[in-house]
């Protein structure tokens, strides 16, 4: 009542919407004498009636009831709501107060495997998420509990074996209990620890009392002077360095990459001439002059010395020419024959007919 949750100390399940509701927990002792009022409030889904109801839980001192043997015991095959179940918890410490004797037995704590890092089971085979139960008695650990100790079992539980305990047929009927589990705690032996805390220095304000700030008397410092050094410094070189990067890159860059490309067009140009000169090619036919052998005459080349043969095809054609002559085949008669290509003939001034019958005669 009064806050936006349960104390950390309590804890409330429900499995299902049709199942009880269960608050279970243990105090501290800090929570010793202090009434905790729980404000319940629920509804009936189907009719939205509204019921209210206030439980108040009063925590009482152990010192009233010492326990100083304590034995927490692991359960693998129960649930938390079950295990509160009056009918089942008075089983179980009926149990184990048959293997301890104990003239007082409470259990202390219940937990859930949940709560204490355990995972939940798979759905399959009715499979439980174990309970943690805490006990505690007036007197010392029987011996059947000390076999837990021993160095046998001890060896079997770091092999994931079952230990070999002699009690344990009588939890077996009801309550499956993971030997390897199983905490006994002797609070007579137990040591206190303190925490002691070191000397607080200067810098750590006292636990009480009010603060006190520090007076005026502590002594101003200018930092003006520490924040030309910063600023001006590192401006002053970078100044210099960007009026150096601009000459070189302003001032002497556009002189010196003429004189280059200059040089670098001169040098090509020359190297181009002398390759003109010294190469080596075969002229075209229609470059040459071209002998008549009827006439006698040499008749000159279509294109002149001078002619541009950029533009000049690879393989020269003939078929505009005026002065073209196609001299077919001649096979004479007998046994043997001449085969004869056609040749082209440039002459001027002379009939087809007689040009054919003159290069027949050749």
């Amino acid at each position: 009542m009064g806050y936006p949750d349960r104390p950390g100390w309590l804890r409330y399940i429900q499995r299902t919407p049709h199942s009880d509701g269960v608050l279970y927990g243990s105090p501290t002792a800090e929570h010793v004498g202090k009434a905790t009022v729980i404000e319940i409030t629920a509804y009936n889904r189907r009719t939205f009636e509204t019921a209210r109801h206030n439980l108040v839980i009063n925590i009482m001192a152990t010192e009233e009831f010492p326990l100083p043997y304590q034995a927490e015991f692991y359960i693998k095959n129960m649930n938390v709501e079950e295990m509160l179940a009056s009918e089942v918890l008075g089983d179980f410490l009926g149990a184990v107060k048959n293997i301890w004797q104990p003239e007082r037995l409470n259990a202390i704590n219940i937990t859930s495997a949940l709560d204490r890092g355990g995972r939940v089971p798979l759905p399959i085979n009715n499979l439980k998420e174990g309970v943690y139960v805490m006990v505690g008695a007036d007197v010392p650990f029987s011996s059947c509990l000390r076999e837990v100790e021993s160095p046998h079992n001890q060896l079997r539980c770091s092999q994931e074996m079952e230990p070999v305990i002699s009690c344990d047929k009588k939890f077996r009927a009801q309550f499956h209990i993971d030997w390897c589990k199983i905490s006994l705690v002797d609070i007579n032996r137990v040591v206190p620890v303190y925490i002691t805390r070191p000397d607080p220095g200067t810098g750590i304000l006292p636990e009480f009392g009010e603060y006190d700030p520090p007076s005026e008397s502590l002594k101003t410092r200018d930092y003006f002077s520490d924040f030309l050094i910063t600023l001006a410094v590192p401006s002053a070189v970078a100044l210099v360095l960007f009026f150096i990067l601009g000459y070189s890159m302003c001032c002497r860059r556009e002189g010196v990459i003429q004189l280059v490309h200059h040089s670098s067009i001169q040098k090509s140009s020359k190297e181009l001439r002398s390759m003109s000169k010294n190469r080596e090619i075969s002229w075209p036919l229609s470059t040459l002059p071209v002998f008549n052998p009827v006439s006698g005459e040499v008749v000159p080349p279509i294109h002149p010395d001078n002619y541009e043969t950029t533009s000049m095809p690879l393989m020269q054609t003939q078929t505009n020419l005026q002065n073209q002559i196609t001299i077919p085949q001649q096979r004479p008669s007998g046994d043997s024959y001449v085969m004869s290509t056609f040749r082209r003939l440039e002459v001027n001034g002379i009939p087809e007919e007689r040009k054919v019958a003159e290069a027949l005669n050749l």
